[in-house]
């Protein structure tokens, strides 16, 4: 079964989450981020593709390594798509508390 990778399931797992965040700070490579974590460089690399499927960083060549950055097009879009959510979720709820007034 293959799932579709898009911010949300991306950033869900707290690893992902947590290299996503350093790299908010500002870019770096694999061995860069590795050195701040408890895995492995191949792992900190399958966490980085999975952020760059959902268009949440990109990577430049520099000499033998990759430099990894957040992508601001496609956080732009998970942000759009973060703000449609609570958009939603607050009119639904509004809904509910107006219906509930209502009764009493």
């Amino acid at each position: 079964m293959t799932y579709a990778i898009n911010g949300w399931t991306a950033l869900a797992e707290p690893t992902r989450r947590s290299i996503f965040e350093r790299l908010l700070d500002r870019p770096a490579s694999v061995s860069e981020i590795a050195a701040n974590l408890p895995i492995s460089r191949p792992a900190v690399s399958q966490h980085l593709k999975v952020l760059k499927d959902a268009g949440l960083v990109a990577d430049t060549p520099a000499g033998k390594q990759r430099i990894y950055r957040v992508d601001p097009a496609g956080l732009a879009a998970f942000r759009a798509e973060l703000d449609l959510f609570w958009s939603r979720a607050l009119t639904t709820y509004k809904t509910i508390a107006e219906q509930s007034g209502e009764k009493t």
